[in-house]
C-alpha cells in the first residue's frame, strides 16, 4: 500500500506565493524594517514588521499577486519558517531583514564595487584585488544587462602605492621585498583577535634607533598618501605608533593566542586616532609628550604662516585641512585689488612642526613662516639651502 504523502504546510499555491514574495522583499529591499536616522531613539512607534508588510504587499501588486488577510501575525510565522530552513539566521535583525550576506542594494553594490576596484587598482590591497577579481565575473552579466554602466569607474581614488605591496605580484616579477606583506593574513588575525605579535623592522629613515625586533598590539591597517602603514601599541610601554608595512621584515610570531578582546583594541585604537586628528601627519610623538597630549596637559605650539599668489586659492578652498585650522585675510594689493595674501593659523603639538613644514615647503616662495621661531628658522634654512643648491 503506497504511503500518504504528507502535505507541507506552504504546499497550496497562497500560501507559497506569500513565502516567495517575502523572500522577493528582502532581497529587493535590503535592510527593510530599518528604524529611519531621523527617528528618535525613544520612538515606541516603529514597527519594523509593517513595514515588511508594505513592501512586500507592493511587490505583490507589481507582479499582479493577488494575497488577502497578510497580517503581522502571519508574517512572524513565515520569517520562523525562513529561519528554520537558514535563509535567515537564528539572530534578531534590528536594523533591518537581509538574507545571508546581501545588505545591499543594487546602487549600494555599485558604489561599494567601485571603491573596491579603485583600491584594488590603486592600493594595491592583494586581498581586495582577490574579491575585486571574484566579483567582476559574478558581476559580469549584471553589467551586460547594464551595457557597461555598473562597471564604468565613476568615482576613483588614484593615489598609488609607490612599493609592491601583493607577494604574488612580486613574485611574478622577480621583485621579492621579503616584508610584512608576506605576513598580513597573520597581522590581521591579530588585529581581530587582540593577539599580540612580535616584529621585526628593518628600515626606519627618520628613526635609525628604532631598527629590530619589537612586541606590539597591532591595531590598523591604514592607506596614507602613497604608501601602506600598520598602527600598534607597544606592548612594553602601551606606547603608539605607526609604521610603514614595507619597512617590517618578512616575521610575524603571534605570542599572546588568547588575546585581549576586541574592546581593549577599539580603546587603543581610538586614543592613535584622537593623536591623529590633534596632529599633522603620522608621527604620533614620543612616549612623555604623547601621554601628555592624551592626558590634555601638553602645551601646544601657536603656528602662524602667510601665504601668497598664487597659491591663496589652494589655501582657501581647504576649508576641511584641518579641524583647528583658521584661515583669515590679508591686505589686498593697491595695484591689483586682489589679496596680497592669506593668513593661516593652527594649534599643533610639538611632535608634528616637522610634518607641517614639509607642508610648507610644497609652497615654496609662496609661503612665508611668521610664527613660533623655530620654525621660522627651520623654513628660512631650508631656503637657504636650497637657494646654495642652485648657486
Amino acid at each position: 500500500m503506497a504511503k500518504k504523502p504528507t502535505l507541507h504546510p506552504y504546499s497550496d499555491l497562497p500560501t507559497f506565493d506569500r513565502l516567495m514574495l517575502l523572500i522577493a522583499t528582502f532581497i529587493q529591499h535590503p535592510g527593510v524594517g530599518c528604524k529611519d536616522e531621523d527617528s528618535s531613539p525613544t520612538d515606541a512607534h516603529h514597527d519594523a514588521l509593517a513595514q515588511v508588510q508594505n513592501s512586500l504587499l507592493q511587490i505583490a501588486r507589481d507582479l499582479n499577486i493577488e494575497l488577502c488577510n497578510y497580517s503581522i501575525p502571519t508574517i512572524r510565522k513565515d520569517l520562523e519558517i525562513l529561519r528554520r530552513y537558514g535563509i535567515l539566521e537564528q539572530r534578531m535583525y534590528r536594523q533591518g531583514y537581509y538574507l545571508g550576506t546581501g545588505v545591499m542594494s543594487r546602487e549600494e553594490l555599485r558604489v561599494a564595487f567601485e571603491a573596491i576596484a579603485s583600491a584594488a587598482k590603486y592600493q594595491g590591497n592583494p586581498q581586495t584585488k582577490r574579491i575585486y577579481q571574484t566579483l567582476s565575473k559574478r558581476l559580469r552579466g549584471l553589467n551586460l544587462e547594464l551595457k557597461g554602466q555598473f562597471f564604468y569607474p565613476v568615482r576613483q581614488h588614484l593615489n598609488r602605492a609607490i612599493n609592491y605591496t601583493d607577494p604574488e605580484e612580486m613574485m611574478a616579477k622577480g621583485k621579492n621585498q621579503n616584508n610584512l606583506f608576506h605576513q598580513l593574513d597573520t597581522v590581521e588575525q591579530a588585529i581581530c583577535q587582540g593577539q599580540a605579535i612580535e616584529i621585526s623592522r628593518h628600515s626606519a629613515p627618520y628613526q635609525r634607533n628604532k631598527i629590530g625586533l619589537i612586541q606590539v598590539w597591532p591595531l590598523q591597517l591604514i592607506y596614507y598618501d602613497i604608501a601602506w602603514y600598520l598602527i600598534y601599541e607597544d606592548c612594553t610601554n602601551n606606547h603608539l605608533a605607526i609604521g610603514r608595512v614595507n619597512r617590517f621584515k618578512d616575521y610575524c610570531q603571534i605570542i599572546t593566542p588568547c588575546g585581549r578582546g576586541l574592546a581593549a583594541q577599539q580603546q587603543s585604537l581610538s586614543k592613535a586616532h584622537q593623536l591623529l586628528e590633534n596632529g599633522w601627519g603620522l608621527f604620533l610623538g614620543e612616549d612623555d609628550e604623547q601621554k601628555a597630549e592624551l592626558e590634555g596637559t601638553l602645551k601646544l605650539v601657536k603656528i602662524k604662516v602667510h601665504f601668497f599668489p598664487p597659491v591663496i586659492p589652494f589655501i582657501l578652498e581647504g576649508e576641511c585641512r584641518h579641524h583647528k585650522q583658521k584661515v583669515t585675510s590679508g591686505p589686498k594689493d593697491s595695484r591689483t585689488g586682489e589679496l596680497a595674501y592669506v593668513i593661516y593659523t593652527i594649534e599643533l603639538p610639538p611632535r608634528s612642526l616637522s610634518e607641517f613644514s614639509l607642508w610648507i615647503h610644497r609652497h615654496m616662495n609662496s609661503a612665508q613662516v611668521i610664527s613660533p621661531p623655530e620654525l621660522v628658522k627651520k623654513h628660512h634654512q631650508a631656503a637657504k639651502a636650497l637657494l646654495k643648491r642652485y648657486t
